[in-house]
């Protein structure tokens, strides 16, 4: 499946918003191409389904556009937050249930019912956390990437990323580090 049809039907392939979408998808399903070869070197019967995983980091971020985020180009309604589970609804409208997982699930560290809770999050009162190898991997390389247009191209340092999530507390962190350990062995 070439996911650039479905990213043309939802975004003007002109606009700059395309562009950072484009790029931020690209160097995030790079990377986790790259974790998955090294995942599988660690586990050589590990099976991952590297054609899924590169359709799914190529749209993950398909939500975007319906929510607000003048920084980066982002000017529909919705609170930035919710840009997974309204890319989760778009990609099974397009009729790509599995994929549509990817999006609700990469969000940080992913994200629990508690969390959504505790911290008021305007989502559904469920979990959002990556299940299969290939959502986890996906959730670990996008944390490499931000969608900021002067950071778009550089990759993060490990310990930065570390440092960020532990800002949204103990449980996020201890989340990432399993996480992290898992997919990246270290």
């Amino acid at each position: 499946m070439n996911p650039f049809p479905i990213l043309h039907r939802h975004y003007d392939p002109s606009s700059e918003l395309y562009r950072l979408l484009a790029v931020h998808s690209v160097l995030v399903t790079q990377k986790a191409i790259v974790l998955a070869l090294g995942y599988q070197e660690r586990h050589p019967d590990a099976v991952i389904d590297l054609d899924l995983l590169h359709e799914a980091g190529m749209l993950h971020d398909i939500g975007i556009k319906l929510c607000h985020a003048p920084e980066i180009f982002c000017v529909g309604p919705e609170p930035y937050i919710r840009h997974g589970i309204l890319g989760q609804a778009l990609l099974e409208a397009e009729g790509l249930p599995r994929h549509a997982l990817f999006c609700s699930r990469h969000t940080g560290s992913g994200l629990t019912r508690q969390d959504v809770i505790e911290q008021e999050l305007p989502l559904p009162r469920e979990d959002f956390l990556p299940e299969s190898l290939e959502e986890k991997i996906l959730c670990v390389a996008d944390k490499f990437y931000s969608k900021t247009p002067e950071k778009l191209w550089k990759e993060k340092r490990l310990e930065n990323i570390s440092k960020a999530i532990a800002k949204h507390g103990s449980a996020a962190q201890e989340r990432w580090e399993e996480l992290r350990q898992e997919i990246l062995g270290c």
